[in-house]
């Protein structure tokens, strides 16, 4: 009834309520309920409202509540009078030795008397307690009642605020149990999970009370320790935790052992965000769990990983599709005695309008993260097609174009018709056309790659290794994939001729290529001496800044109409191709 209680205007009402209705109405309206003057004395009150503390005619209701609420308990009996909405508040009422949060809505009343005021309170406290429930559960992680992510980066921002303000760092460490998914896999997730409970419980009586400690996933753990900062404090606090995970757990009468890896991160030191800090911590955990495990580790720049993966640049990306950012550079392959060029390799670059020249380290694992490189490639293998069609009138005889197929651009069910769309359009004969591809890319599914690899042959594309000798390098596919190029990696070409088993490995490429009839071009030819070597060995062709670096269309089509590479060589080897 209380809930669409609304005020009577005494100018509207055309005679005074009877007495039992109001009496009848005080008791039924809500959970306490009073009926108070004009100056906020209590004239009356329900049976309910009695069991508050100090409830009694001619008390100021303002006084029963706690200090804190009384202004606005006062403002909105004073805000009622004459006004036909009613005000709500909400104020503390004492109830023996704890305090009950009323919602109050109060609103004048014609009631012929001196107590024209009508107070309904709501017990809040079911409410309340619901909204605390929910608040918990959003907060806290429900296995172990330990804060989860949302809390934790919550916490971490208040470390951080505070030591800006005293200047003292402090520590993160991510704690992940070694040998857990043992207990899952052989006991059952019930006994893992008492496990992790027993764990938290350890780890929790281990830290100080200004420590706080989160279950962030799985059998991983972060605590935040303010203070901490220093190597002698973070190898302490570290050795304890892990000291009290390494005693057995008792769990349905098992004996677990287990055991602990640690990784830290130090702010300032290290970073000044909550997400980075965690970051790092779990960039070290890794890191100890790879070198041994039951460690600690403190991060350090070497442990880091590939290049993170950097929102801002990937949303940028996707503008760089539009705004047409993306170019074609291209790197001669020539002959390795005569030096004339005989293909190129395509290369994609990003130009951004503020960054400048962006890696391709940077944004390629990116792309192929997000599927970004599909689009990229079928766009970049087309324009290679059309390209090298420009090329060949400018150089008057026939070339070739090599283009870098990725993991996922080659295992994608379009690739086969991004091939034919990309022959058709161009006109281009799929004899020049070679498609890189790494050893590691054929090994995922080498059932799949043997048949993608076989209809680009019936195409008449010839297939390249990438990078060979630096992936699974299993010498069973060059006898089970149709083959045609393999491109020694400049890892083994870099310290030729000087390096004994760069040259041996590199001597075994070449006759693994003699008899299996394959060709062979050596990345990273940069010095005389080594292109020189390689020409000695019977390598077939080279690339490299020495004969030419990845340049733009224009600029290779400079060098083929001038025929720059040639003019470098001695007069007495010097050929001159029309």
């Amino acid at each position: 009834m209380h809930t669409s209680f609304s005020a009577v205007p005494q100018a509207q009402a055309s005679a005074p309520l009877p007495a039992g209705l109001l009496d009848g109405l005080m008791e039924t309206a809500g959970d306490a309920v009073f009926r108070v003057t004009s100056g906020g004395q209590i004239r009356a009150a329900s049976t309910r409202a009695q069991r508050l503390s100090g409830v009694e005619p001619g008390r100021a209701l303002v006084s029963l509540v706690h200090e804190a609420d009384q202004a606005a308990l006062r403002n909105a009996l004073v805000s009622s009078v004459g006004s036909t909405e009613p005000a709500i508040v909400e104020a503390r009422f004492r109830l023996g030795e704890r305090e009950v949060c009323y919602e109050l809505r109060i609103a004048m009343l014609d009631s012929g008397d001196d107590a024209p005021i009508l107070v309904i309170g709501r017990d809040m406290s079911a409410q309340q307690a619901t909204e605390e429930r929910l608040r918990h559960m959003a907060t806290h992680d429900a296995l172990t009642e330990l804060p989860n992510r949302v809390l934790l980066s919550d916490r971490i921002r208040m470390v951080i605020a505070n030591a800006r303000r005293s200047g003292q760092g402090f520590s993160v460490a991510t704690i992940g149990l070694d040998g857990f998914k043992k207990v899952n896999d052989g006991l059952g997730h019930p006994v893992g999970d008492a496990v992790l409970q027993m764990a938290a419980g350890r780890l929790r009586r281990t830290l100080r009370d200004s420590d706080t400690l989160a279950r962030v996933g799985g059998d991983e753990f972060v605590a935040v320790l303010p203070g901490t900062f220093s190597d002698g404090q973070i190898k302490l606090v570290t050795g304890r935790l892990m000291a009290t995970l390494q005693s057995p757990f008792e769990v349905a009468g098992h004996t677990i052992y287990l055991g602990a890896s640690i990784g830290v991160a130090v702010y300032p030191d290290h970073a000044e965000d909550e997400v980075r800090l965690i970051t790092l911590a779990d960039t070290a955990m890794s890191r100890a769990k790879e070198t041994g495990k039951a460690r600690t580790v403190l991060y350090s720049p070497r442990d880091q990983g590939p290049p993170e993966h950097d929102i801002s640049l990937e949303a940028a990306m996707f503008n760089a599709v539009r705004e047409g950012e993306f170019l074609l550079f291209y790197q001669p392959i020539v002959d390795a005695r005569t030096r004339t060029i005989e293909g190129f390799e395509t290369l994609m670059r990003w130009k951004h309008p503020t960054l400048g020249m962006v890696p391709p380290g940077r944004f390629i694992p990116i792309a192929e993260t997000n599927g970004l490189i599909n689009l990229l490639g079928a766009w970049a293998l087309k324009a290679a097609c059309m390209q090298i069609r420009q090329f060949q009138e400018v150089a008057g005889r026939e070339l070739y174009i090599s283009v870098n197929i990725s993991p996922r651009q080659f295992r994608s069910d379009r690739f086969l018709q991004v091939l034919d769309d990309a022959l058709a359009m161009s006109g281009t004969p799929g004899r020049q056309l070679v498609l890189e591809i790494t050893e590691g890319t054929l090994m995922i599914d080498p059932q799949h790659a043997e048949s993608i690899l076989t209809k680009m042959a019936e195409r008449e594309a010839r297939i390249a290794i990438d990078d060979f000798g630096t992936g699974y390098s299993s010498l069973a596919y060059l006898k089970r994939f149709p083959i045609s190029v393999l491109k020694v990696d400049r890892a083994f070409v870099k310290d030729l001729p000087e390096a004994t088993k760069d040259a041996a490995i590199c001597n075994a490429v070449l006759d693994l290529a003699k008899h299996l009839d394959l060709s062979v071009v050596a990345e990273g030819v940069e010095t005389e001496e080594q292109l020189s070597w390689l020409d000695t060995q019977g390598v077939h062709y080279v690339q490299g800044y020495l004969t030419g670096k990845p340049m733009p269309a224009n600029v290779a089509l400079a060098a083929l109409k001038e025929n720059l590479y040639t003019a470098l060589l001695p007069a007495e080897t010097r050929t001159v191709k029309p």
